[in-house]
């Protein structure tokens, strides 16, 4: 069997097909419903109590009333009734859900109203715990199948024989993509949903150069065993120079101590971008500083003396946890309008970081007065913790941004250009399309912002890196470098390979190819540029 797909990570990999969207829940029992309704019920009610003893009593208020609400027998019993008049588990409860959330959402009362998205997700948790989580998964290498792969099922599993992944939903800017690029795990989206009802258990191959996921078919292809991910690294990053002998500073994206790990033995400098939310994608209310501490301590651990760009959550796009999928603001708004979600994530960072050359990183910043704030909230935290106050930078990923760069050169004191969303803002796509990707940075009109952002930096004396995964991207590479890019920070699996890029390109000649791709009609033209400009050299 063949399954088509959209490429978003290259390489190829073979492993035992792994379905990890358990299908048991379908076959739970009555007793089995109302343990599982009860089981989430305690849940809540336990993480409102670790909540108010964190000094947080607002939002565990919230989270008790969803802790009553999961045992409340109006929702409980039209479920467990549904089950004993046989139909299946996950219906019954997804209705259960659906009809009193069809209640709430219909009063005039918008408090009332927004529970109704609470109890959704309450009917889902309750679902995800009779499916005892994920299927147990094979022995050996494997290759991971779901509705929708996250880019946590991927950091969770790197290390546990995951060879390659494919998933129905997600696109080539999903988050699940860029974590699967800087693990170096081949991936593949868009599969047809057919592929959830195949028999787990057998032989597949991911061959994600050219777009296709294949089972049962075990002699049509061998793959090696799947990567395993180093851990040794240098004393001393590594300097990457270009042909001309320009010194390039290339860094690394992560959201793991495995990441990480991988960036530093490849040869990255430290890491430019650490995404701080992946871990937190599902989480039930803002993480406390104990939390962030917990995911923080073993990434930072690996970078004393190294670079370290921790950047603010940035929950928005395809990150909305689902404490805030109800809101109205989510990203930068939600983030400032927390009385301690920014404390508590500085001030973790700034105490486990101490050894590490801390920067902080703003997200989606469209005002410099959000910088100012931001500002006030570090210095606030290092006076906390007693640590030096550290750089503080901001994402350039918005149009608008970029286009009034000059606004924020006072306020801020570095600036990382994230060209996934910058890219998708210009040309009109969702991140989440699946024509998105890298590669259409090369649009001219991008170009040009980002040449903008560049210029405006380099008169101000401010460092500038670009971030996103156009970094790495084989078109995009000596266009960078063209236009005046002397920092970037790739993933983490493309770390060697960008940094023999580098060392092959000339930079006068890539500033003039640049010159003529900013010129350009479109992307195709500018790809024709750059493919007589790689012939040539």
């Amino acid at each position: 069997m063949r399954f088509a797909g959209l490429p978003v990570s290259d390489g190829r990999a073979a492993g035992a097909l792994y379905l990890a969207d358990n299908q048991a829940a379908s076959d739970a029992t009555p007793e089995a419903v109302a343990t599982a309704f009860a089981a989430v019920s305690a849940g809540r009610a336990a993480l409102a109590d670790r909540l108010r003893a964190a000094g947080r009593s607002a939002e565990a208020d919230i989270i008790a009333v969803a802790a009553l609400i999961a045992a409340d027998t109006a929702l409980t019993e039209p479920a467990i009734s549904a089950v004993r008049a046989g139909s299946p588990a996950v219906t019954a409860v997804r209705q259960a859900a659906e009809a009193q959330a069809a209640v709430l959402a219909a009063l005039e009362s918008a408090e009332l109203a927004d529970r109704a998205a609470d109890i959704r997700q309450l009917g889902q948790a309750v679902i995800e715990h009779l499916s005892g989580g994920r299927a147990a998964r094979p022995a050996g290498d494997f290759i991971l199948v779901r509705r929708e792969v996250a880019a946590a099922d991927l950091i969770e599993l790197a290390d546990s024989g995951l060879a390659g992944a494919a998933s129905v939903t997600g696109g080539a800017n999903s988050h699940a993509a860029i974590v699967a690029r800087g693990l170096g795990v081949p991936m593949i989206t868009g599969v047809d949903p057919a592929v959830l009802t195949v028999d787990p258990g057998r032989h597949a191959v991911v061959d994600a150069d050219a777009g296709e996921l294949i089972v049962g078919q075990a002699g049509a292809w061998a793959a090696p065993p799947a990567r395993r991910i180093p851990i040794r690294q240098s004393r001393e990053p590594p300097v990457t120079r270009t042909a001309d002998h320009c010194e390039i500073t290339v860094l690394c994206n992560v959201a793991s101590a495995i990441e990480t790990r991988y960036g530093l033995a490849s040869g990255a400098a430290g890491v430019g971008l650490l995404r701080t939310e992946i871990p937190f994608t599902t989480a039930l209310s803002w993480p406390t500083r104990a939390e962030h501490a917990d995911k923080l301590a073993p990434i930072l651990g690996l970078l004393a003396g190294r670079q370290a760009t921790v950047r603010l959550l940035d929950f928005s796009g395809d990150k909305v946890p689902p404490f805030l999928e109800r809101n109205a603001a989510s990203g930068l708004a939600a983030l400032l309008a927390h009385p301690t979600a920014v404390a508590d994530q500085l001030a973790a960072a700034l105490a486990v970081g101490r050894d590490a050359e801390l920067a902080i990183l703003v997200p989606m910043v469209s005002s410099p007065a959000e910088v100012i704030a931001f500002r006030k909230l570090v210095s606030d935290a290092a006076s906390s913790v007693g640590a030096k106050q550290p750089p503080l930078g901001i994402m350039v990923e918005l149009a608008g941004t970029a286009a009034a760069a000059e606004n924020f050169t006072e306020v801020a004191d570095f600036f990382s250009i994230g060209t996934n969303d910058l890219t998708a803002q210009v040309l009109g796509l969702d991140r989440g399309d699946l024509t998105a990707g890298p590669g259409l940075a090369a649009a001219p009109a991008v170009l040009r912002l980002i040449g903008r952002v560049i210029g405006v930096a380099v008169a101000a004396g401010l460092p500038v890196s670009v971030c996103g995964d156009a970094a790495a991207d084989p078109v995009m590479l000596p266009l960078l470098l063209g236009l005046g890019v002397r920092a970037l920070s790739v993933p983490a699996a493309r770390v060697e390979r960008v940094r023999s890029a580098v060392s092959e390109l000339d930079t006068g000649a890539c500033q003039a190819l640049a010159a003529k791709s900013v010129a350009a009609r479109d992307a195709l033209e500018v790809r024709e540029l750059v493919r007589r400009f790689q012939d040539q050299t």
